[in-house]
């Protein structure tokens, strides 16, 4: 059986947040003292008030606990809460600032206290409490104010509204404390469980660089073989042969070395292009053949009405040869076009591919989707790619939006050897000597 993952928590208390809490307490006696002496020259509680150095002495035990308050949230919650339930029995003057730092005790059992049992315990035990305490303390001012006419006066006696007042304040100030903490705690852990989902998508992504690196490797170790290792070979054994024969056959040679030097002309050329297609995969390069043609198409097509986009696949004209890294070329173009129709074109976006073989030595691929009007399309990656693609193939490419609806990718190649550079037409052989 699979073991349960363990809930997020929030992270420890800082050195910034352990430090703020010496300034709270601080703050905090200061502020003790202040009511204490205020409180008393106003007379808080008449004849009854308690004694003023047992008010300082509960100034120091209010505030103080508050300086570790992150450290042990619970044991600061009741000694804090003691000291104010105690201070109000004895009468001691003082009570604006206790009520404040018992809110502040409770809040932070609930915001910061790892021992989450021992949370909900210490804060339903201290408002239990409480409510215990203030029903005590109201049963016996009726009591003893028994006889007076406020007391007897009926359910809406003024004595029977005072005491539901102090109930329902008592409960929405230990409610707030309670839901604040909680709150506080869960946001916290949010916060935490996020970050280290980051930190692992972040340690996914450099693992999954350094895979992509690895098979860009493989890539270019196959397509070098598969598109220029066959005419070096070639241009090998058409110049060994032209050796032997040279004095015994000298045109026979000839025939051999105009071999080589066409054949080293068709591998520039395609070593030209097939360096033009070598870089950092899109979003579209999905395939899993690093060196792809178009004969793979249809299993394109029906990748792309797998993933849900319905795609039509067309071949007009009659099929003529195509240099290989044309043949990738195209199978990318259209790869990314399916690609962005997919992510952009919205709900019930169809495709439709059409490859066509012209009379004039020329193919063209285009692919056409339905979708959302776009007026001023944004260029990225993968346009960017495309343009490369088709620039590296000797090509032209158009891509713009249609007024109906939807994008148009249209590419022409030429299906000749000749030489050509994505700047300009330049002869890369002449351009070696």
């Amino acid at each position: 059986m699979a073991s349960l993952q363990p809930l997020p928590v929030r992270p420890a208390p800082t050195a910034r947040e352990l430090r703020s809490d010496l300034y709270l307490a601080a703050v905090i006696l200061i502020g003790a003292i202040l009511s204490s002496v205020l409180s008393s020259i106003a007379g808080f509680y008449g004849t009854e008030q308690g004694s003023m150095q047992l008010t300082l002495v509960y100034a120091v035990v209010l505030a103080a606990p508050l300086a570790v308050r992150r450290r042990w949230p619970a044991t600061v919650a009741v000694i804090v809460c003691t000291a104010y339930f105690a201070a109000v029995t004895l009468r001691l003057p003082e009570v604006y600032v206790g009520n404040i730092a018992m809110f502040i005790a409770l809040y932070t059992v609930g915001a910061w206290s790892f021992d989450r049992r021992r949370a909900l315990i210490v804060r339903v035990a201290i408002i239990i409490g409480m409510f215990v305490w203030l029903l005590f303390t109201m049963y016996r001012d009726a009591i003893d104010h028994a006889e007076d006419g406020g007391v007897i006066a009926g359910a809406f006696s003024p004595f029977i509204a005072q005491a539901m007042l102090s109930i329902l304040v008592n409960a929405l100030y230990f409610g707030g404390a309670y839901y604040f903490g909680e709150r506080a705690w869960v946001s916290a852990a949010q916060v935490e469980a996020l970050e280290l989902r980051t930190a692992e998508l972040e340690r996914e992504r450099e693992l999954t660089a350094a895979q992509a690196v690895a098979l860009d490797r493989v890539r270019i170790a196959r397509e070098l073989h598969d598109v220029v290792a066959h005419h070096v070979s070639v241009m090998g054994v058409q110049a060994g042969a032209a050796r032997v024969v040279l004095d015994t056959d000298p045109a026979a040679a000839r025939d051999m070395l105009s071999g080589v030097e066409s054949s080293a002309r068709v591998a520039i050329d395609e070593l030209h292009r097939l360096l033009g297609t070598l870089r950092t995969p899109g979003e579209g390069d999905e395939a899993p053949a690093s060196t792809v043609n178009l004969d793979a198409l249809p299993q394109l097509i029906a990748a792309s009405d797998a993933a849900g986009l319905p795609t039509t696949f067309t071949v007009v004209g009659d099929a003529a040869p195509v240099p290989q890294v044309t043949q990738v070329n195209l199978y990318r173009i259209a790869q990314e076009a399916l690609t962005n129709a997919r992510r952009h074109g919205g709900p019930g976006v169809t495709a439709d591919v059409r490859l066509r073989y012209t009379d004039d030595r020329m193919l063209e691929l285009e692919v056409i989707n339905t979708g959302r009007t776009v007026r001023e399309p944004r260029p990225g990656l993968g346009q960017l790619g495309m343009r490369e693609r088709a620039a590296a193939s000797g090509g032209t490419i158009e891509i713009a939006p249609r007024d109906r609806g939807g994008f148009r990718v249209r590419v022409a190649v030429p299906l000749t050897h000749e030489p050509v550079d994505a700047a300009g037409a330049v002869d890369p052989v002449d351009a070696v000597r």
